[in-house]
């Protein structure tokens, strides 16, 4: 295996996992900002009726990434934790596509199985 095989599925965990964090940080700090109701085009009134929904599903997002970054420094568990976190946005990503905006199949969901993809195959 090259080193470039070597290291293309942890970057692209590690990806996934800055993604989450980003995610976390709109939805919990910044979603009553102009750039957060800009982002996922709420109103201030919607922004404001639904903030906490929005820090609690940055919460999630919190722990998907946590569980990502966990998998990097894991050991030999690092691979089973990386395909069930990377699953799990997956399964997030597509169920979102279909229940709030099909943009997060693409934005989240592909992503991931292109990490998950990378995982199976070179490691």
């Amino acid at each position: 295996m090259s080193r470039l095989q070597e290291f293309l599925p942890p970057i692209a965990v590690a990806v996934v996992a800055l993604e989450h964090l980003l995610f976390l940080v709109l939805e919990m700090l910044l979603w009553e900002t102009p750039f957060g109701r800009r982002t996922f085009g709420t109103t201030v009134e919607l922004a404001k009726q639904t903030r906490a929904l929005a820090a609690n599903q940055g919460l999630y997002n919190g722990f998907l990434a946590a569980g990502l970054l966990w998998s990097l420094i894991a050991g030999s568990m690092g691979r089973p934790l990386q395909i069930f976190f990377l699953s799990c946005v997956i399964v997030a990503g597509v169920f979102g596509a279909l229940t709030a905006k099909r943009s997060i199949l693409w934005v989240q969901a592909l992503p991931a199985a292109i990490a998950l993809a990378l995982v199976l195959a070179l490691t």
